[in-house]
């Protein structure tokens, strides 16, 4: 017992020296910009301090934190990125799935009040666009949950139409060889934005939002599935998870499942809207990683550099590594609006190995040797991104952009596609 603390004060001081690594309460940096004072760098380590900043020429004292006008994004490689062919449609909310060298797209909305009901198609080997086909009539438009086997896709829950329209809980299956499209059992409760996987022969569906669209669900349900059939009846109480809430990573690598990142609450229908005219609510956005493996207990990993939501089909798998792009994070503090992530994330599968020891005890709530890096920056700051990687290229597609270099709140829903050549 001695020698495993012992271990964990040298690997918790060789954690928050590490100048590549960031851990929720040390190495991240909050970078603000003013338009007033150039640019001002204050670490997460002075957070007991006062500071005083004059914001909107007027002075306030702020703890913690200094405040301005917009945030800046965490310092992280330029790299080159090239246009690629637009998707056929702009989206935002909608879902993808990769198999081998095609890409489908899912859904989204086009506009607030305008929701996709098809599927757009892109081809990494000829990095072209093609072969759109329908969805059923009957299957929700965003906030979907996704996973797939490597031939069917399974899709679950959802909202059911624009603005912010009621969830369902019907679930259903692609056949991707054959373009067919069947029913399964439905969720026992509707789900907006659920974390979605399949994992060891069962089809895993934790969190997402509640039915009113803003309470963060705890649920996690299973269902075993088999070549595109469900195996069962009904789906099997699972662990809840730790933290509920929608628009997170969910990942399934090594035999382990991740669920990164994600919010709790979320725009809600105003009261007595015949459209469901959204309404802002109150949200909160972090960083949390938790993680299931033999033991089917939730475990806490490292957080991710930053807060980060509107990430769930924004990931890939490279070189042992979770790649993230792009995303949403916490508010403005001051006006509280929207604010984008323009950074691309790696969280290192390899530290795990060094971390098993810990991961058995409870004596810690994450490893400290755990690695997350901010790897590169994105052509302009997006959330809701589509991401893929094929032949050494990182492909982004799709969401809502921000409004400029210097304003990271979201602008207009975007087709755009872009990649970069990717070498960690």
């Amino acid at each position: 017992m001695e020698g495993l603390l012992g271990a964990a004060v040298i690997a918790n001081y060789l954690w928050t020296s590490s100048s590549s690594s960031f851990s929720f309460s040390h190495q991240a940096l909050n970078r603000v910009v003013d338009k007033s004072s150039s640019v001002t760098l204050i670490s997460n380590q002075t957070q007991n301090t006062q500071q005083s900043l004059d914001v909107k020429n007027k002075k306030k004292i702020v703890h913690g934190r200094f405040l301005s006008s917009t945030f800046a994004d965490l310092p992280a490689p330029e790299w080159k990125w090239e246009p690629m062919p637009p998707a056929p449609v702009p989206r935002l909310d909608g879902a993808a799935i990769q198999i081998k060298n095609l890409l489908y797209v899912f859904a989204g909305y086009g506009t607030i009040d305008y929701v996709h009901s098809h599927v757009d198609v892109f081809n990494f080997t000829n990095n072209t666009w093609g072969g759109r086909f329908p969805m059923p009539k009957d299957m929700a438009n965003s906030h979907l949950g996704m996973a797939t086997d490597g031939r069917y896709i399974y899709v679950v829950s959802g909202q059911y139409g624009p603005q912010c329209r009621k969830p369902i809980a019907k679930t259903f299956v692609l056949d991707t060889e054959t373009k067919k499209w069947e029913s399964m059992p439905p969720l026992p409760a509707p789900r907006y934005a659920p974390a979605t996987q399949l994992w060891r022969g069962r089809l895993h569906v934790m969190g997402g939002s509640k039915e009113n669209r803003h309470t963060p669900g705890l649920e996690h349900w299973s269902l075993a599935v088999k070549n595109g059939k469900a195996l069962e009846k009904e789906w099997r109480d699972e662990v809840p998870i730790p933290r509920g809430g929608p628009h997170r990573a969910c990942v399934v690598v090594n035999d382990r499942l991740f669920v990164i990142g994600g919010q709790e609450g979320d725009f809600m229908a105003k009261p007595g809207s015949p459209i469901f005219k959204c309404s802002r609510r109150h949200e909160v956005v972090y960083g949390d990683v938790y993680m299931l493996d033999n033991d089917m207990k939730w475990k806490v990993l490292a957080p991710m550099p930053k807060p980060n939501s509107h990430i769930e089909f924004s990931w890939v798998i490279v070189n042992n590594s979770i790649i993230i792009v792009g995303g949403t994070t916490e508010k403005h503090p001051v006006n509280k609006r929207m604010i984008l992530v323009g950074e691309v994330f790696q969280f290192h599968l390899d530290s795990l190995v060094y971390c098993d020891e810990f991961l058995k005890t409870d004596l810690v709530l994450w490893c400290p040797l755990q690695k997350w890096s901010v790897i590169g920056k994105l052509p302009y700051r997006v959330k809701t991104t589509i991401a893929g990687f094929w032949n050494g290229w990182l492909y982004f597609t799709s969401g809502q952009r921000d409004q400029g270099p210097d304003n990271p709140q979201p602008r207009k829903v975007i087709a755009d596609m872009w990649r970069t050549k990717l070498s960690l």
